[in-house]
């Protein structure tokens, strides 16, 4: 029998075009809160479930803080908006969105000769997903602000605007302004 997130959609079938960020993206559906055993241990978030960790980064504000039920129940919302807009699965519309926002170079700063100089480098897979599932959330969170729409329908919105790589969409305008700043350092 096949695990099926929140009870209702299919994980198995789902593609990941991007190799370098499929090794990172784990899709489990039975472990969605794992009580932080993974923490302190050096590339152990690699093993949390994608949703835990969209989870995870939901819960930076106010409302939200520590709170992973709520946070949790707030995905399965924001998926349900997502199945009934695109008639597609919303996982597989995750990873597109999570493949069109994370950035691949972004800048760091060198001190030569007294002075900093930004030097443009490769981000690893690991901090691609972490950037792109932070930008999702935070543009999310961003659209709620004086607004009479739910955190769910704006996290929905968020993940479609970014699967279809519109630059509308906070996570996907970030992730081209950090390659532009990255493409001007070279």
């Amino acid at each position: 029998m096949a695990e099926l997130l929140f009870g209702k959609y299919e994980l198995e079938g789902i593609v990941i075009r991007d190799r370098g960020l499929a090794q990172y993206i784990n899709l489990d559906a039975k472990k969605l809160h794992t009580h932080g055993r993974h923490a302190n241990k050096r590339f152990k978030k690699a093993n949390l479930s994608l949703i835990e960790r969209l989870a995870n980064n939901m819960m930076r504000t106010e409302k939200y803080t520590g709170k992973k039920t709520k946070a949790l129940k707030v995905i399965r919302d924001a998926f349900d908006i997502i199945h009934q807009r695109t008639k597609e699965n919303p996982v597989q519309v995750l990873i597109r969105a999570i493949e069109n926002a994370a950035p691949r170079e972004e800048t760091t700063r060198l001190f030569l000769s007294g002075i900093y100089v930004p030097q443009a480098v490769d981000s690893a897979p690991l901090r691609r997903l972490d950037v792109a599932l932070r930008n999702l959330c935070v543009g999310a969170i961003n659209k709620t602000f004086r607004n009479k729409k739910s955190i769910a329908e704006c996290l929905a919105e968020e993940i479609i605007a970014a699967s279809k790589d519109d630059a509308s969409s906070y996570a996907v305008s970030k992730k081209l302004e950090i390659e532009r700043i990255a493409q001007s350092a070279r």
